[in-house]
């Protein structure tokens, strides 16, 4: 049976793209088709004419079931700020449902698991009524949660697994990224949060500058049991 997750994190640019990709390089690795999506991203580059989010493409890069990029990512600004003022500036109404619908779409390929990345943090708004936090409570999955590692990073991850329990979701595990190389007290850091976070630790990240970065993330984790 194929396994569905929703991958969040606890803040922007805590890594999530990268762990995603990581995660399909693993079940890829392993034999396992693999297929991540992003349905809602903010921050475009043109290629070939056509406007792409970089994040998306990197899920494609690592999925090793192709779809086309409308699919992997369907609605897309160009502007890289939060969704619902992306939206407002361009006098687009983006709703849960549309997204939902999106989603569940692209989710009736075949894939033995299939990671839906979300877009900033937990709660950031699709529009003025609906947080994003809406679509994996109406798919019902599993949720995967990214904690970035640096100063302030247990609040963060703390709100956000209580936000994530509120919401009647099960977290299958999280993923430290050391996004500050220089964060004090690495270690201890680390050790409160997998003391305290009600899910197991699937790996944990270390800062990377050289190299590629999704093989070398992908060797630090394990996929969810």
């Amino acid at each position: 049976m194929a396994k569905n997750y929703f991958l969040t994190g606890t803040d922007t640019d805590c890594g999530k793209t990268l762990v995603a990709s990581a995660l399909l390089k693993c079940a890829s690795d392993q034999g396992l088709k693999s297929l991540g999506l992003k349905p809602i991203a903010a921050g475009a580059i043109l290629v070939d004419g056509n406007l792409r989010n970089d994040d998306a493409l990197l899920l494609m890069q690592h999925s090793s079931v192709k779809l086309p990029y409308t699919q992997v990512n369907p609605v897309l600004f160009e502007e890289a700020v939060a969704p619902h003022i992306a939206a407002e500036k361009s006098n687009r109404s983006i709703t849960i449902s549309q997204l939902e619908g999106f989603v569940r779409g692209a989710l009736m390929t075949p894939a033995d698991i299939r990671i839906i990345e979300g877009a900033g943090g937990w709660l950031v708004p699709v529009n003025r009524r609906e947080p994003l936090s809406e679509l994996p409570k109406r798919l019902k999955i599993d949720v995967i949660v990214v904690v970035g590692m640096k100063l302030g990073c247990i609040n963060h991850a703390m709100l956000t697994v209580s936000a994530i329990a509120r919401d009647g979701l099960t977290i299958a595990g999280w993923i430290a990224n050391r996004v500050d190389a220089e964060m004090h007290c690495f270690d201890e850091n680390l050790d409160t949060l997998q003391q305290i976070i009600p899910a197991p630790c699937l790996g944990v990240v270390p800062f990377i500058e050289n190299g590629d970065l999704v093989v070398t993330a992908a060797d630090c984790l394990i996929l969810p049991a």
